[in-house]
């Protein structure tokens, strides 16, 4: 462990040590150090499980609910170290003679050198990279621990910043053991439940904090990289290519609390947000830029603008030329954010009609700049400002619709028949004309696309356009581009079929038209796994890739993929950029869009750096995977490893569903996970399940995730690979695929993180609560049957030996998680066996509460949830 990291973790273990003895007493510190030690030696070998259950059960209820807590906060703390320690690998290695792996820098200087500067012109004029935030609800902490967290941040940097001896460092660690202090004093876990208006402002914060400062940097980087001497004073050759969308507030697929009202406010929420930050932004820029007139003189169009902004606001702009005499770009930048700060409180008089008059207003100024000689001026400061309002607009992000194929199905029918319409009807007629409010205030921009899930025919699709003709009978519907969601097993290998039904709609034609031959489709990657396990999902995702790129090739079709990706190894999650090198050829063609959902959000874009890193991997991969060399090696390997492919997929798919259709299984998984339970912790406004069933397939694949995840079997990660790579009859040959196929190398990859994350002895103990020996035995036999192939396959002597900082990251935690678990079984334990010998409802909530709160710590320790 590098040695500031480890003085981080062992000062604020210490510190925590401290606030716990001063809150609980040292009976507290004690109790938790012992459990501390004794999950250390079961590790060894030379502590027993029974010890440790039997220290577990001896604490009173509300003493293992301290214990708990405690390991919960401590991990919050060793994540932060270990936050402060990327961000400082990440500064040491920033050299811009040498160039980072995996940076915008690096893939520029790769394209000019293999392809050509014609190549990289093209690919970097057409990148896209469109980030979707949604509100799934796999962020287990409250934002007040979030919160906390962040200042407890802040303190540890003052701290670093500090000298040695001085009152400073003094007064930093006063204030770090202060924020420590009330982060164990912070209740974990939700009292209230969140509604979608909390889901926007928590995501909103992202955007607050570093989105919109890291964005101009991103695009700074890569006009650098493109003309290291001219950048800052030659007109910019790095386009805005970073473009966000939303579900928040838009989602309302199985969600019934998002309503067109929300809709509504969510927008507008949004729109506040991103207008106060482009008024501050503009006046920062303004009060900076105090160039006079006679060394640069403003040209004649921007004289015009500001005599006719004094004739037409005389008292506004006496102000402004009083407070800036002489200093006309300055004076143009203050009115501009006299007009933002009229456009954010809806003074029509004053107000922008939208961005693209207050980007007109900006190049009139930079164009000024630049030919009175200001070069560095016209292409500095003020050029962030107009990359800023170009990626955001007056909006911040795309509002983005979804709802079920079924809704429209049955809204369709009713108004057919003409009767009385039901609440969901005329809610989904709302909506619609809410689509067609916020273009008319916003813009097309601002919310235009509408996804409909389980498309199983164009008819899904043309049924949107007719709902929006009986929304909108005078004529004026919105602008909408339908996008069907494909995310069975099944609906990926029909999805050219529908696509082709959807060409023969006239909407559908006029839009192609409208928009230079767009299209979008959208693949779900959790309910495709639940449905046919991690390797089928995994190559059944890559032929729809493959089939629909062939698609768009013969229909002149310039076709984006929006992939639908969870957090989660087990809702194809993993790192992006990886994902993106392993997609099918031609797939990418310098447009990757994706879903960031959840906990991935605040571990990409709660700090700068960081934020800044994970944009600059996924701009890397975006080029990389578009260039002709990287896909003519995906599409040889791609053939000559596709019958191994299919093979393995067979036999893993066969023992997936074999496992799941077994009789009896999902109630043996409700016995042998909190999966119940998880409803109560409150992440988020939606539901669990799409309908009051009880049964696998209703279940959505968050909580499908995140259960097993909590049990440290992790199946929804590699269960039935091993049985795939068993059935292969080469190792040799698995060994090349390995090392010659992005896609093959990725599945065991993310599998190889997966099963480090998994805890045999601990997931033994949780799988005996169902009393199923036969179901626990078929579990445990295909981990080990995965760990010993993905081993020979990958040539690792131990898991993730080849990635040693994750690795570390695993081997630190997963004892400090067992504690969790131990605390954790006791508590499901007591309530899975309730029928038998009935608890008192005091100790039922105790009990409940001790489970709830390990679920957190759990997720805290693993770093993920669903």
């Amino acid at each position: 462990m590098p040695d500031q990291l480890r003085g981080d973790v062992r000062l604020l273990g210490e510190m925590l040590g401290t606030v716990m003895a001063e809150s609980g007493g040292e009976d507290l510190l004690a109790d938790v150090e012992r459990l501390r030690r004794a999950v250390i030696g079961a590790r060894d070998g030379s502590v027993g499980g029974d010890e440790i259950t039997a220290l577990v059960d001896s604490w009173p209820l509300e003493r293992a609910k301290q214990v708990a807590r405690a390991f919960t906060v401590y991990f919050h703390l060793a994540n932060l170290s270990e936050e402060h320690q990327r961000i400082r690998a990440l500064r040491e290695r920033d050299d811009a003679d040498n160039p980072p792996r995996e940076s915008l820098a690096a893939a520029v200087r790769t394209i000019r050198e293999s392809a050509g500067e014609d190549a990289l012109r093209d690919l970097v004029e057409n990148m896209e990279f469109h980030p979707v935030l949604t509100a799934h609800p796999t962020e287990a902490r409250r934002r007040a621990v979030s919160t906390a967290i962040l200042r407890i941040s802040e303190q540890l940097d003052l701290l670093h910043g500090a000298h040695p001896g001085s009152t400073a460092e003094a007064e930093a660690k006063r204030r770090l053991l202060e924020e420590v202090d009330l982060l164990w004093r912070t209740s974990q876990l939700r009292y209230t439940k969140l509604d979608p208006l909390d889901e926007v402002r928590t995501a909103l914060a992202a955007f607050d904090e570093t989105i919109f400062q890291v964005v101009p940097e991103i695009y700074r980087s890569l006009d650098a990289a493109i003309d290291p001497d001219g950048t800052g004073r030659e007109p910019v050759r790095a386009r805005p290519f970073v473009r966000y969308g939303s579900w928040i507030g838009g989602d309302r697929d199985g969600n019934p609390f998002v309503t067109h009202d929300v809709t509504r406010e969510a927008i507008s929420i949004q729109a506040e947000h991103v207008l106060r930050a482009l008024e501050n932004a503009c006046g920062r820029v303004a009060r900076t830029l105090t160039v006079y007139s006679n060394l640069t003189p403003a040209g004649q169009e921007l004289r015009d603008a500001l005599a006719a902004a004094e004739a037409g606001y005389p008292r506004i702009m006496a102000e402004v030329v009083k407070r800036s005499p002489n200093e006309p770009h300055r004076q143009a930048l203050l009115f501009a954010t006299e007009r933002l700060r009229a456009t954010r409180e809806r003074n029509a008089d004053l107000a922008y009609r939208g961005p693209e008059e207050f980007l007109a207003e900006l190049r009139r100024v930079q164009d000024s700049l630049a030919r009175a000689g200001a070069v560095r001026q016209a292409n500095g400061e003020l050029q962030h400002l107009i990359w800023q309002a170009e990626t955001f607009g007056f909006h911040l992000a795309e509002l983005e619709i979804r709802q079920h194929s079924e809704v429209h199905a049955q809204a369709l029918e009713e108004l057919r028949a003409g009767g009385q319409l039901s609440e969901r009807t005329q809610e989904v007629l709302a909506t619609l004309r809410v689509i067609a409010w916020i273009q008319e205030r916003f813009g097309v921009e601002a919310c235009r696309r509408y996804i409909v899930s389980f498309t199983r025919s164009a008819d899904d699709i043309a049924a949107v356009y007719e709902l929006a003709e009986h929304a909108m009978p005078s004529g004026q519907t919105p602008v909408l581009d339908v996008i069907p969601l494909f995310e069975t097993g099944a609906d990926l290998e029909a999805s050219p079929h529908v696509l082709d039904g959807m060409l023969q709609l006239p909407q559908m034609r006029a839009r192609l038209e409208q928009t230079g031959r767009r299209m979008e489709v959208m693949l779900g990657y959790s309910d495709s796994a639940k449905d046919v396990g991690p390797v089928s999902a995994t190559l059944r995702l890559y032929d729809a890739q493959a089939h629909l790129v062939t698609w768009a090739e013969d229909n002149d079709v310039r076709l984006t993929m929006f992939h639908g990706r969870g957090g989660s190894l087990g809702r194809g999650g993993g790192p992006a950029n990886r994902a993106l090198l392993a997609q099918a050829p031609g797939s990418v063609a310098g447009r990757f869009k994706v879903t960031e959902q959840g906990e991935v959000i605040f571990a990409r874009y709660g700090q700068r750096a960081i934020a800044h890193r994970h944009i600059e991997q996924v701009g890397h991969a975006v080029l990389t995977a578009s260039t002709s060399e990287v896909q003519q090696r995906a599409n040889e390997a791609a053939a000559k490893y596709r019958s191994l492919a299919d093979g393995i997929s067979r036999a893993a798919h066969d023992a997936y569903r074999s496992l799941i259709e077994t009789d009896g299984f999902a109630e043996w998984f409700s016995a042998v996970s909190p999966l119940e339970e998880l409803g109560e912790l409150r992440l988020g406004s939606r539901p669990s399940r799409r309908s009051a069933a009880r049964g696998l397939d209703d279940l959505r694949a968050i909580p499908w995730v995140f259960a097993w995840t909590q049990t440290r079997v992790n199946l929804p990660g590699w269960f039935g690979l091993g049985t795939g790579l068993a059935a292969a009859p080469d190792l040799g040959e698995l060994q090349a695929a390995y090392n010659e196929w992005p896609l093959f190398s990725s599945l065991l990859d993310n599998a190889e993180m997966s099963l480090a994350k998994t805890d045999r002895t601990i997931a033994e103990r949780y799988l005996e609560l169902g009393d199923r020996p036969e179901l626990t035995r078929v579990v445990l036999e295909e981990y080990d049957r995965t760990r010993d192939l993905v081993l020979k396959v990958t040539g690792h002597e131990r898991l993730l030996e080849n990635r040693s900082v994750l690795s570390r990251a695993v081997d630190l935690r997963n004892p400090y998680v067992d504690a969790l678990s131990h605390l954790q079984l006791r508590a499901l334990s007591a309530l899975r066996g309730a029928e038998s010998e009935p608890l008192s409802g005091e100790d039922e909530r105790h009990l409940e509460r001790l489970l709830l709160l390990t679920v957190n710590g759990v997720a805290a320790g693993l770093q993920n949830t669903g």
